[in-house]
């Protein structure tokens, strides 16, 4: 079951691994990334906008965060920026996801802060392996 940002206080799923939150504002995409997270071993959060996306970081401090690009209300480049400006949760490892794949959008996301950048539809594979070289599992 994966925690909704509308109950507060906000919480990740149970288990014991390592907390991803998980920011797109297409529904289906973010169950499935959260779901595929789960079965890997990570706690999930979730969001549907930027702007709940940078308030869950805050409050929750995840130990990673996969973010989509185009959402409504604060788009994916700028919640990185800020969560990379803010001594908070400036260590927080990025992985932006989108359907824009040009050489500038890729750019734009390493500028703001990204530390991963994988083009829509997402590999589901290769979204947990990054996630695995970026938040090793602790025992």
């Amino acid at each position: 079951m994966t925690a909704m940002m509308d109950i507060a206080p906000v919480l990740p799923t149970t288990g014991t691994g390592p907390v991803v939150l998980v920011a797109d504002d297409d529904e289906g995409v973010r169950d499935l990334v959260t779901f595929k997270l789960e079965m890997a071993g990570y706690r999930t959060l979730t969001a549907a906008d930027g702007c709940t996306a940078l308030t869950v970081a805050a409050e929750a401090r995840p130990d990673l965060v996969v973010l989509d690009i185009a959402m409504p209300g604060m788009d994916g480049l700028s919640v990185c920026f800020r969560l990379h400006d803010d001594p908070a949760t400036a260590e927080i490892p990025v992985i932006m996801l989108s359907g824009m794949a040009s050489e500038t959008d890729i750019e734009l996301a390493y500028v703001s802060g990204a530390e991963e950048y994988l083009p829509k539809p997402v590999n589901t594979g290769e979204l947990v392996r990054r996630v695995s070289w970026l938040l090793p599992r602790r025992p």
